[in-house]
């Protein structure tokens, strides 16, 4: 906040012109959130052809393979907590490291399903 005196009074510059019962927001949650690929496991440019099979291969995992049901059961708990964490309109600096870690786990375990995807697609080529 910048403060100049001018003919005795104080001018709190362009933050004087609010009126009292205006609030000035500055914090990210202020601004419209652009839209999450959280939990999206395809490929953005994917025909919706390919996605359905996607979709379908994902879920015959989640039937079929436990470990796949875990990781994506995990996955989906960390994207609820970034949910909570994005909600506030100011994080602590405890927050702050929490969405951080919470972000590379959930981007390991992206990686994991990734990787448990890919070897069940060659044993079916093979």
């Amino acid at each position: 906040m910048i403060l100049s005196q001018v003919d005795g009074r104080f001018d709190l510059g362009p933050a004087a012109l609010l009126k009292t019962d205006e609030v000035k927001m500055t914090h990210r949650a202020s601004f419209p959130k652009p839209p999450t690929r959280r939990g999206n496991l395809t490929g953005r440019n994917c025909p919706n052809m390919e996605r359905n099979a996607q979709e379908q291969f994902k879920a015959h995992l989640m039937e079929t393979n436990a470990e796949f049901r875990q990781l994506a059961a995990t996955h989906c708990d960390y994207a609820k907590r970034l949910d909570e964490l994005e909600a506030l309109p100011h994080l602590t600096d405890q927050e702050q490291l929490e969405e951080v870690r919470l972000k590379k786990l959930k981007l390991r375990l992206k990686d994991q399903m990734e990787a448990i995807m890919s070897q069940y697609r060659a044993r079916q080529v093979a």
